[in-house]
């Protein structure tokens, strides 16, 4: 049976689902673990819970390379430093040459070879100057990657009127479509101030109202039947 355990990252503060490997770990642990950007450190917070071994065993985990040094630990810190000056300096960049465009975040890939900066805009840019003042200053590649406003909630992240973290930053793995119709079924007043959440779209969390209510429709008709 594949062994599934839970990890918090250091670098976005997202709880990750990593197959255990062979190298033998403990809750506290900080390890190295695969991501998108060549590698990221996260700490291990479960070994156990049942929340980790859901949702089909190992699919859509990521793996554990290594216990992390401390140098992988420093390298990092010292990559998020590089990141916000990086940041700075494209925002300069930016006004100094008027586009249209709200940078959202930099992130650099671990072998600091390439280096992604993550912007909102309400159509094509060309940036091909800004790419180059960057890659001057910079002295490595880059790449911009143009994301829509619901990406740019779950890269930053905050507070739900709920009050607690947004869902697309703290657990969910990809985007599912939400229709005015799930407010609708749910018999919820059309108040885009009520129903809308920090990104201006509809809020996630009525697609998932609606699939338990489906559930408890279900439990009830069986019930009934019985």
């Amino acid at each position: 049976m594949t062994e599934i355990i839970c990890l918090v990252s250091e670098s976005t503060g997202k709880i990750l689902r990593a197959l255990k490997g062979e190298e033998e770990v403990r809750k506290g642990d900080v390890c190295l673990v695969e991501s998108e950007l060549g590698g990221d450190i996260a700490k291990v917070i479960d070994l156990r819970s049942d929340v980790c071994r859901a949702h089909k065993g190992g699919q859509g985990a990521v793996k554990i390379i290594r216990k992390a040094t401390d140098e992988d630990v420093e390298k990092f810190t010292w990559l998020r430093e590089k990141e916000k000056r990086a940041f700075e300096f494209c925002l300069q960049r930016i006004k100094a040459r008027i586009l249209p465009m709200k940078l959202v975040a930099v992130r650099y890939f671990f072998n600091e070879k390439k280096g992604v900066f993550f912007y909102t805009a309400d159509g094509r840019i060309d940036f091909r100057q800004l790419v180059r003042d960057l890659a001057k200053e910079l002295k490595m590649r880059i790449e911009m990657r143009q994301i829509g406003v619901r990406d740019e909630a779950k890269m930053i992240g905050g507070l739900g009127v709920c009050g607690r973290a947004l869902c697309c930053f703290s657990f969910m793995k990809a985007f599912e479509p939400v229709t005015i119709q799930k407010a609708r079924k749910q018999q919820i007043a059309i108040n885009p101030t009520k129903i809308s959440g920090l990104c201006g779209r509809l809020m996630c969390c009525l697609a998932f109202e609606e699939e338990s209510r489906g559930r408890m429709y279900i439990e009830e008709e069986s019930l009934i039947e019985d």
